[in-house]
């Protein structure tokens, strides 16, 4: 990692919330599915007795040098290179699937891949489009641009982006691209900037499309759905899951799959049946939280933040 990509600041969102309501106990086990710049790793480690365990997971390269800068000469924790939808496996691999203690997932993008326009994520500057949150797998934005149908790419920015101009964008899109190849992040946004008809008070016309785009290229909603399902396995009895999300697909799959795991086993209303036996497996920890006033002062991109957290019975 270069000292440039060091010096992109990173302010953890909801810190004290989210690491208070993973209920620390001094010798647990914890997992942070998000590293990122390793905030919230710190301030659990600092919760942390001499016999807990940190385990961090990040698809970022450059989260995981991080990581192994920051905290190499520290023993309690550990980090996996990788998406968080693999935590069941690593788990069960260091034998550790249903000892966890508590998970924190802090979901979506890290301010240093949005301030780096070597990403590509963002649309405020120039920089190869990219947006892959690990550079050496998969597919880059560019590849996808250039060669997906016009419908895909419509419904890409309509199904993640929530972007009702979907489709006038797209036929933007490939309108251009049959002048020139896109692999700018600016030139992408200016021809969704000149194809958007409506503009809303201080969002870039393109914020959607970038985030539709972002999420279909890193899976991540698929990733969050895989990671959800494997956290009640791999938690102990009374573990809790705390999650941080940022937009509203996210917070929409969080709060369902809590429901369900709350409510238990759908049955006719009319069956007289004992409540221990509807199998809940999970109680909501209080209600959802957002960012304080001071909070969003310091720091304007945790407006849109949501923490939930549920405890597995």
């Amino acid at each position: 990692m270069t000292n440039k990509e060091m010096n992109f600041e990173h302010k953890p969102v909801l810190l004290r919330e989210s690491v208070e309501a993973l209920a620390i106990e001094p010798d647990g086990i914890y997992v942070d599915g998000t590293f990122g710049r390793g905030g919230h790793s710190q301030y659990i480690l600092e919760q942390l007795g001499s016999n807990g365990r940190l385990i961090a997971f990040d698809k970022d390269p450059q989260a995981i040098a991080t990581a192994e800068e920051k905290f190499s000469d520290e023993s309690r924790f550990s980090i996996h290179h990788g998406s968080f939808a693999e935590l069941e496996e690593y788990l069960i691999a260091q034998g550790l699937c249903g000892e966890i203690n508590g998970i924190l997932l802090d979901l979506g993008v890290s301010s240093p891949q949005l301030d780096d326009p070597q990403r590509g994520f963002s649309f405020q500057q120039s920089g190869p489009l990219d947006m892959r949150m690990n550079d050496q797998l998969g597919m880059s934005a560019a590849q996808w641009i250039n060669k997906a149908k016009e419908t895909e790419i419509a419904n890409v920015i309509y199904e993640y982006g929530e972007e009702r101009y979907s489709r006038r964008i797209a036929r933007a899109i490939v309108l251009a691209r049959e002048d020139e190849l896109l692999n700018d992040t600016r030139q992408l946004a200016e021809i969704i900037k000149q194809a958007h008809p409506r503009w809303e008070k201080k969002k870039h016309p393109a914020t959607r499309s970038f985030q539709g785009i972002r999420i279909f290229i890193n899976n991540e909603l698929g990733d969050l759905d895989e990671c959800l399902q494997q956290s009640y396995r791999c938690l102990a009895k009374e573990g809790h899951l705390a999650v941080i999300s940022f937009h509203s697909l996210e917070d929409r799959k969080v709060k369902r799959f809590f429901k369900r795991m709350v409510e238990g086993d759908k049955l006719p209303p009319d069956i007289p049946i004992m409540d221990e036996a509807v199998n809940r497996k999970m109680r909501l920890v209080g209600k959802r939280i957002k960012a304080g006033k001071q909070e969003l002062d310091e720091n304007p991109r945790a407006r849109s933040a949501v923490l939930r957290v549920a405890s597995k019975l």
